[in-house]
């Protein structure tokens, strides 16, 4: 429930803008005074000695930058920025090393970690713990152990492509019996269930498959266990053993300490809920300084309507202004809707949506006026046709000055859904996960490798672009992700639509300032300018000279965000962070 508290907690928006226009208006004067001669304003922190990608068309590269209160007072060479050094002024030499814009994550889904041995872990079954059946069954019986019978045991991330195969009810049967088991594919939009699942939810034989969904089934039609997306079961059929809340933001904690070591400085929960909300200002309130968008799920607009709420609010730190809506299937997990059939497959051309175009049409409009920016998963062709004609609809009958229309993953895209969606001004938040989940997709055929998240062709036809991890479909690690932009190559050494490849200084771009972009924010972050917050990474090598293949080597010596160090290589997190490396200042 969204209650007044949680809302007047993040209702800062107007404050923060009319700070941050000071800010730049500060910027300017501490330029202006510095040129000058004189020493009034001065800086918190300088950088100096480095290789700074400033993601600013005007200037793309730079030496030193200077900080003051959060916010970047000035860029440029190492003499320039001197000038802006103070009594008071922490100084860092870079000795040469590269620092970009913070990572911007538009769309990914954070969860708590729990460790090893705790009874609220959902077990990793990736393939990096898991390489066959029955590593995956002994992990699962292992966890069982610790839960009580009867509450559920979840596993996420298998692999069907490096199993052999999806798992069934028999295999999960054999971890146990007297626990509901649900584990899902690597996509999240295929379960496997166990026999006790299937039984308290009465799924049989005789249980029709429901819209935008599929049972797989033994030839005398008993579902087998694979449940394919809207097809399942629900959760509330037997109890999970919950962790309190305070344990809940100790993992979250776990989780965005992660994310910090990889370089990312803002984030998005692309199917959140007001409880999500809620634990991100606790986790905030407790030193968390990681951005956080949030995208609420799109049954909660009618309790912001409710609170009087008509468009984004939230604070520099937390955020909400997106709705989410879900319309379309899975593009690794093969079962989006296209136009053509999967490849060896003649009759099969995916899952239909459940919704219609006229029920799509309306859910649309009235986020639409509400507002708030419309946010659409949606993977097959056919599928994100259906999106556009919405948008369309949506503009036409209502129409709102830069509406930035977001499609999220949008990965089988023809010409004419590229024309359409420039011409509705539509935002495509490509997925760049190639390196995990390329070989499933294969299914697509090779002919049609180049409709496949056509990030180099959308770029050429000034499409507003962006990527994401949409973790942890994949792993939440910018430069992973951006070589995964200029590469298109999966871990197995396959390359997947080479014409879509991206040089690394437009990938870069993609993961700061185009990710910006798509929420709104693209004058307050994204690229190293005067006026602009604070958050920038120190790398260990330029990823634009780096080898391609070596660009997800690179290490993350220390991210920053609002000007302050939140996680060093060397000492970890913001609570045991108080300088880039002990021999990093200098009083030069």
């Amino acid at each position: 429930m969204i209650t007044k508290q949680t809302i007047e907690r993040g209702l800062r928006v107007t404050m923060n803008r009319i700070q941050k226009g000071l800010l730049v208006l500060v910027a300017g004067l501490a330029s202006a005074l510095a040129v000058a001669g004189h020493e009034q304003i001065s800086a918190d922190l300088v950088l100096l000695h480095g290789n700074l990608i400033t993601v600013d068309t005007h200037h793309p590269r730079a030496q030193a930058m200077a900080v003051a209160h959060g916010r970047i007072l000035k860029v440029g060479s190492d003499d320039q920025i001197k000038l802006l050094i103070g009594l008071n002024t922490r100084i860092v030499d870079l000795h040469g090393k590269t620092v970009t814009p913070g990572f911007i994550d538009c769309h990914m889904h954070p969860e708590p970690i729990f460790p090893e041995g705790s009874p609220y872990r959902t077990v990793p079954l990736e393939p990096d713990h898991i390489h066959n059946m029955a590593e995956l069954i002994r992990a699962l019986h292992k966890q069982s152990l610790l839960v009580p019978k009867g509450c559920w045991v979840y596993g996420e991330r298998y692999d069907d492509i490096k199993l052999g195969r999806h798992p069934t009810r028999a295999d999960l049967d054999q971890a146990s019996t007297d626990h509901p088991i649900r584990i899902s594919q690597v996509s999240g939009h295929i379960a496997v269930v166990n026999s006790y699942a299937l039984e308290k939810a009465g799924i049989t034989r005789d249980t029709p498959d429901p819209a935008g969904g599929a049972y797989d089934r033994l030839p005398d039609g008993t579902p087998n266990g694979v449940c394919r997306e809207s097809a399942g079961v629900p959760s509330s059929i037997a109890p999970r053993y919950e962790p309190t809340h305070e344990a809940s933001i100790q993992g979250l904690k776990v989780c965005f300490e992660n994310f910090m070591a990889k370089g990312l400085t803002s984030v998005a929960d692309a199917a959140a809920s007001p409880q999500h909300l809620r634990n991100y200002q606790d986790l905030q309130a407790e030193g968390c300084p990681v951005r956080v968008n949030v995208m609420l799920m799109y049954n909660y607009l009618p309790q912001l309507k409710a609170l009087g709420l008509n468009g984004p609010f939230g604070s520099e730190h937390l955020r909400v202004g997106t709705i989410k809506v879900f319309h379309g299937n899975s593009f690794s997990g093969r079962t989006c809707w296209c136009s053509l059939p999967y490849a060896g497959r003649p009759n099969y051309f995916g899952i239909p949506p459940a919704r219609s175009q006229e029920d799509l049409n309306e859910l649309i409009l009235d986020i639409h006026k509400s507002g708030f920016q419309v946010a659409v998963h949606s993977n097959g062709d056919r599928e994100i046709s259906m999106v556009l004609t919405a948008f369309e609809n949506a503009q036409k009958r209502f129409p709102r000055k830069d509406p930035r229309f977001r499609i999220e993953h949008c990965s089988v895209c023809t010409p004419e859904i590229l024309d359409r969606a420039k011409k509705i001004g539509a935002v495509l938040v490509f997925h760049s996960y190639m390196w995990e989940n390329g070989d499933k997709l294969r299914e697509f055929g090779t002919d049609r490798y180049e409709w496949l998240a056509p990030i180099a062709r959308a770029l050429k036809m000034g499409i507003h672009t962006t990527s994401h991890s949409d973790y942890s479909v994949s792993a939440a690690d910018p430069l992973l992700r951006i070589q995964d932009l200029v590469t298109r190559r999966t871990s197995t050494g396959d390359v997947i639509g080479s014409g879509q490849c991206i040089s690394a200084e437009e990938a870069i771009r993609i993961w700061t300032l185009d990710a910006a972009y798509a929420t709104f924010e693209e004058n307050v972050r994204g690229s190293l300018v005067a006026g602009k917050e604070a958050d920038f990474v120190i790398l260990g090598a330029d990823p634009t000279k780096a080898p391609a293949l070596t660009i997800r080597k690179i290490p993350v010596e220390a991210t920053y965000i609002g000007g302050k160090p939140a996680w060093t290589r060397t000492t970890g997190s913001s609570s045991r962070v108080d300088k880039f490396h002990p021999d990093a200042e200098t009083n030069d």
